[in-house]
């Protein structure tokens, strides 16, 4: 596996860490709501995350991470459209499919000997 893309999947691991480290072991839609700070934490981690796979797919565009189209897409949105992210949705990313992205990097990552 070529550095760089290792590189970016450890960024991906991390920025994951850092949202969920944000949100505690107790994570809470409304406190997420109504706290700005942990908002606009979250979705610069996202961003990086979606730089991340951006970057990734230019350099592998067959490397096994699922929906990474829309992972990139996701960062344009919450980058260029930032007046009407959805808290909503960002919610569901961080519960459904963050979990499952968290999983898939790190199994890259062992397979390749981190």
């Amino acid at each position: 596996m070529p550095r760089d893309i290792k590189m970016y999947l450890l960024d991906i691991s991390n920025s994951i860490d850092s949202i969920f480290e944000y949100l505690g072991n107790e994570r809470n839609f409304k406190l997420y709501d109504t706290n700005k700070l942990i908002r606009r934490a979250v979705e610069r981690e996202l961003e990086i995350i979606g730089e991340a796979t951006n970057r990734i797919i230019k350099i592998n565009p067959t490397i096994d991470i699922s929906n990474a189209r829309r992972i990139v897409s996701l960062r344009n949105w919450v980058i260029h459209s930032y007046d009407n992210v959805d808290n909503v949705i960002i919610w569901g990313i961080i519960d459904k499919d963050l979990p499952l992205l968290k999983t898939q990097v790190d199994n890259i990552l062992i397979k390749e000997g981190k």
